[in-house]
């Protein structure tokens, strides 16, 4: 991809995310479910958590996707082929971006490979030159859930990039306060003094925004930096999240996809969690946002 050529044009993404979703709305392609959101308060940071008003269109909807599946057997693949209706852009000549048919978030974006490859495998050179291609023109938090107990919901690789701020109100990210704490020394990783799990954390330099191919393979060795601090090596990819804005990165190992019946992903160390009722709402009051991510990641 060093030699490869991005086919992205620029200045043209944000604005084809906002006329494909219009579209993708009207033409029933796009099914967002509606929520509900409040700030629940632990250890100094205002976790976000929204509750889902209605799972019956998206249960409904996986249902009859599962029926297209050629045998029953055949695990289905939504991206293969991908539907037309949520295409944004062609990104480069190995990825490609949709629209998140379920959406929790306005303009929740797929960066997907477009052949396949197992979403626990190790991010690439080409990766994040996709990853950076589509931040130069959408602001936004990028992440990467490393296999099903990391919250992946789908096996074809793909990275996931929601607009910032994350809430109508208050910081980008709940998590930035903790991020002003981050003192750094000989290595590009360190860790966050608040937040209680293996973690590491790095800057990134926003201005390579301007050069998506040139800056992809620093930002590659520092993602081998990373997973190396927190004890995960080059031959497997293990479960964890990676979340990454213009301006940092930050990888959790994940020992658990849930806490009880709450499911995390990246976006819960982000401080924006998900629950679907009343009950887990209940759950994640009573044991803290912050404990729940500690029970998830890797002590």
């Amino acid at each position: 991809m060093a030699q490869g050529k991005i086919l992205l044009k620029p200045d043209t993404l944000w604005t084809s995310v906002k006329e494909r979703t219009e579209y993708a709305l009207q033409c029933g392609a796009l099914l967002s479910i509606p929520t509900e959101f409040e700030f629940v308060e632990q250890d100094g940071v205002r976790f976000l958590v929204r509750i889902l008003s209605n799972l019956n269109r998206k249960k409904a909807a996986k249902e009859r996707q599962e029926k297209q599946s050629p045998t029953s057997s055949e695990e289905f693949n939504p991206f293969l082929p991908y539907e037309e209706d949520l295409f944004v852009a062609d990104i480069s000549n190995t990825h490609l971006c949709i629209l998140n048919k379920f959406n929790v978030v306005d303009y929740h974006l797929l960066i997907i490979t477009r052949g396949f490859e197992e979403q626990e495998s190790l991010l690439t050179l080409e990766d994040f030159t996709a990853m950076w291609a589509c931040m130069a023109d959408f602001d936004g938090l990028a992440f990467y859930n490393s296999g099903k107990s990391a919250g992946a919901s789908q096996r074809h690789k793909h990275l996931q990039l929601v607009p910032l701020p994350l809430a109508p109100s208050g910081l980008q990210i709940p998590i930035e306060a903790l991020l002003t704490s981050a003192q750094f020394q000989n290595s590009n990783a360190t860790t966050l003094a608040k937040l209680p799990f293996v973690h590491a954390f790095a800057p990134l330099n926003s201005n390579w925004v301007r050069s998506p191919l040139a800056v992809a393979q620093e930002t590659l060795e520092i993602y081998h930096t990373l997973r190396h601090a927190v004890g995960l090596d080059d031959k497997q990819s293990g479960a964890y999240n990676l979340l990454a804005t213009r301006e940092w990165m930050l990888i959790v190992p994940r020992s658990q996809e849930h806490f009880q019946s709450i499911s995390v992903n990246s976006l819960g160390f982000a401080g924006a969690l998900l629950v679907r009722n009343a009950a887990e709402m209940e759950i994640l009051k009573t044991q803290g946002p912050m404990t729940i991510l500690k029970n998830v990641a890797v002590s």
